[in-house]
């Protein structure tokens, strides 16, 4: 049965019920995935998902169930178990089903190209071959991937809303390993595109040549140092503590940002926003998974909060309007907080070139690991190992590794000295993508040698 036919099925047999406020949320994803390793195809998977969710309000309190089948037995049978889940829960937050009124951005549609399988695979081994190529320090465990997704997201309740949106990309990149006397350093470049647009030399040699310029790295002196963060390790930071700017974890007490909404919290100079539909983006979305339009605004302003983000749940709690930020991160998922393209602008201090002669000496940060371990979004304390190079003289010099760089999230954010230009975007992840210029830190401990 497709979908249309079920949904039909699932709203009459709400009806019948003598439900008055319920909800389907329907989301299909498909796609393709290739890898290549030792100059061969190694892998090639195809992912093909679709669910519906049913929310329904009874007796005050809010109750789920969620399918993958499409019949008509299932059409009645999701209902009756979202009836008997709202019995059974002990949770007496309110519930909320959105009402229709909005007024939705008018997104044009995005032409984009489509690639065969045999299409994703040629990319996958070009983009292989051409990082061998690039340079005769390449060795084996150099990978190289590529994939398209296509998803689809669609809302009917019994207020009045009927959304559906669909959006797709082809994503593909390079994980380069460069071997030198015994020791190997890796790099991984990657871009989530129109297929038309994605250009196998460039990712393979950005992948190369960050990997190679690895090579003879030593370690540094402890002591405090200016840093400069990539654009990259800045989006990272940003993506890492995302969740102090919830208003989910600010109610909970699990964020430092609650009851700062006017107050300022970062440098002058930073400004972050969160944007649900920018013209270079092929992931845009006019509304959330709660059927809440959608809308461009800045949580920090000139270094000032301007307003955390909110589902429907935390805005009413707060008494405020939701910011459209609703997600499901899958159809049988309950509603949590997330951004869309959430990133730090432009501040118009110049290029990397500009802040490292800013600086004069310190060190250039490409490289954060165990960001899982060693930060923690609750207090905003971080404490991770890092690579990158040396800042001498205003410029960018030897490589270094194998320190550890500590500090406080929120600390950070108010002693960014400098803003970059040079803004660019991670990977999607599902709705969510980060992104930010390279900035410079005044000063921050550094463990070393």
């Amino acid at each position: 049965m497709k979908y249309n036919e079920f949904k039909d099925l699932v709203m009459a047999a709400a009806k019948s019920r003598s439900l008055e406020e319920y909800e389907l949320y329907y989301m299909e994803s498909e796609g393709f995935n290739t890898e290549a390793l030792h100059h061969e195809l190694n892998s090639f998977s195809t992912n093909t998902e679709a669910g519906a969710c049913f929310r329904c309000i009874h007796d005050g309190k809010i109750g789920y169930a969620s399918t993958e089948l499409f019949t008509a037995e299932e059409a009645g049978r999701i209902v009756e178990a979202a009836i008997q889940n709202a019995e059974a829960i002990e949770n007496t937050e309110s519930a909320l089903i959105h009402g229709a009124g909005d007024t939705y951005e008018d997104i044009p549609p995005v032409t984009t190209t489509e690639p065969s399988a045999s299409q994703l695979i040629s990319l996958t081994l070009d983009i292989q071959e051409k990082a061998y190529q690039a340079d005769s320090r390449i060795i084996d465990g150099t990978q190289s991937f590529a994939g398209f997704r296509r998803t689809t997201r669609s809302i009917i309740n019994s207020k009045g809303l009927d959304l559906s949106y669909s959006c797709d990309y082809t994503m593909a990149g390079c994980a380069a390993v460069a071997g030198d006397q015994g020791e190997m350093f890796d790099n991984y470049e990657f871009k989530a595109d129109d297929f038309a647009s994605l250009d196998a030399a460039k990712l393979a040699s950005g992948a190369v040549a960050d990997a190679v310029a690895k090579i003879g790295a030593d370690t540094v002196d402890s002591g405090s140092y200016p840093i400069v963060f990539s654009n990259k390790m800045t989006a990272t930071m940003l993506s890492t503590f995302f969740s102090v700017f919830s208003a989910e974890a600010a109610q909970r007490g699990m964020s430092l940002l609650a009851g700062k909404e006017g107050q300022e919290i970062a440098a002058p100079s930073v400004t972050v926003t969160d944007d649900p539909f920018p013209e270079d983006s092929l992931v845009r979305m006019p509304f959330d998974s709660e059927g809440v339009a959608t809308h461009r605004k800045n949580v920090v302003e000139n270094g000032r909060l301007i307003t955390l983000l909110h589902n429907l749940a935390t805005a009413q709690k707060a008494g405020v309007s939701s910011t459209g930020n609703g997600q499901k991160t899958s159809y049988a998922s309950t509603v949590s907080i997330m951004p869309y393209n959430f990133y730090m602008n432009k501040g118009g201090a110049g290029s990397r070139e500009d802040l490292f002669k800013a600086a004069q000496s310190g060190i250039y940060i490409t490289e954060l690991n165990g960001l899982h371990a060693g930060a923690n979004p609750v207090t905003g304390d971080f404490s991770l190992s890092s690579a990158g190079f040396l800042i001498e003289n205003g410029a960018k010099t030897r490589p270094v590794k194998n320190f550890t760089i500590s500090g406080n999230f929120y600390e950070l954010l108010k002693n960014i000295a400098l803003v970059g230009d040079d803004l660019e975007f991670q990977t999607p992840h599902e709705t969510s993508c980060y992104g930010a210029p390279s900035i410079m830190v005044k000063d921050m401990a550094v463990a070393g040698k």
